[in-house]
């Protein structure tokens, strides 16, 4: 059996150690984040950079914290006074609200996948680019893209019509295999366009108008095509209308959009930088989760520890209502080494709760 040589020490001595490898803990904590929001402010000046309001779920997962360190504290103060049962119930609270941030954090974590904020993705769209290699008429009538816009005569798609032609390339989300492809036929509402020719089915496969058999590189970028099609992508990653629901930057300068080109105040940007753009990975998105999922990861690993204190807690009894002198002895020191713990734990997780405001500050203000 292990002895506890804890016991031993005079409780102040004993409360001072544990609270000082509490603060060992805070401030290693404390050195990992500020290392990385350095080098997200470091990295975002000299490349290409979104930005983008936060998703909800972060707003109600910061609610969520912010109760639990309320209740937290309140239990503390009830647990020292001996008020057991009001205890009990904070810590359950307590516990509840801190499970609730990690469930609306991992909400957020949805919306933005749903929005086109990826983990790791470009910024711009360049495989399967509608107009690069392939377009579509429908119904005799062009179909233009600006932006994320599928245009019919300049006019935003329908939904119905969007949905027409979600449901015209879907067969070639399946097509670019190794086994290679084999389509049936093709909807007569549209006609699909390879290099600026029209290409028909012929013995299940794509043939250009000039007898030309669309090959492996081809059908996989019309895969990429139908891809973007499906997901809503036009010309960005990022779902909505660059300058209302994302903003691009280059160098703290916020680029501009027209007629499928990026602007630099007012001259499209250099064949050189536009390059650079096409190669760009999303690094703001990126370092986005790593920092809040680093977070989160420090919450979940306090939430086990929240679990074992309200287990504590139910089973803790107020030592002054024993009447036994030995017995009331021994119970005061399993008591005030659970109120101890209880307080050390309350350290950290106001720490997580206060961590969790500067990052949703810093990423309010900086992404």
């Amino acid at each position: 059996m292990r002895r506890d040589y804890s016991d031993e020490l005079n409780p102040e001595v004993r409360e001072k150690m544990k609270k000082n490898l509490v603060y060992i803990a805070i401030f290693s904590v404390v050195m990992i984040f500020a290392g990385f929001t350095s080098a997200y402010i470091v990295s975002m000046g000299d490349t290409f950079w979104v930005k983008y309001p936060l998703p909800t779920g972060f707003w109600i997962s910061t609610t969520m914290i912010i109760l639990s360190s309320i209740f937290y504290h309140f239990a503390c103060k009830k647990a020292k006074i001996q008020e057991v049962s009001t205890a009990r119930l904070l810590m359950l609270l307590t516990l509840v609200f801190g499970i609730g941030f990690s469930v609306f954090q991992f909400v957020g974590y949805k919306q933005l996948v749903t929005d086109g904020a990826a983990g790791v993705s470009p910024i711009f769209v360049v495989d399967g680019r509608y107009g690069d290699y392939f377009e579509i008429k429908y119904q005799g009538k062009t179909i233009d893209v600006n932006g994320n816009d599928y245009l019919l005569e300049g006019k935003k798609m329908s939904a119905n019509q969007y949905a027409t032609l979600q449901a015209f390339v879907k067969p070639f989300e399946t097509t670019a295999d190794v086994e290679g492809y084999a389509i049936h036929a093709l909807n007569p509402n549209f006609e699909l366009f390879y290099q600026k020719e029209k290409v028909t089915v012929q013995g299940g496969k794509l043939v250009t108008a000039k007898g030309l058999i669309l090959q492996y590189t081809d059908m996989r970028r019309l895969q990429s095509l139908a891809w973007n099609i499906r997901d809503r992508r036009g010309d960005f990653f990022h779902k909505g209308m660059l300058g209302k629901d994302f903003h691009v930057f280059y160098k703290g300068k916020e680029l501009q959009y027209k007629n499928r080109e990026l602007m630099l105040g007012t001259r499209p940007l250099s064949p050189p930088l536009q390059l650079k753009a096409n190669q760009t990975r999303d690094l703001s998105t990126s370092y986005l989760y790593i920092i809040t999922i680093l977070h989160l990861l420090h919450i979940l690993g306090t939430t086990i520890y929240l679990i074992k204190m309200v287990v504590k807690s139910l089973k803790a009894k107020a030592w002054s209502k024993i009447e036994d002198g030995e017995k009331q002895e021994k119970a005061q020191k399993v008591y005030e080494k659970y109120v101890l713990s209880l307080r050390l734990g309350a350290i950290f997780w106001h720490f997580l709760g206060i961590l969790w405001l500067y990052l949703l500050i810093f990423l309010i203000y900086i992404h």
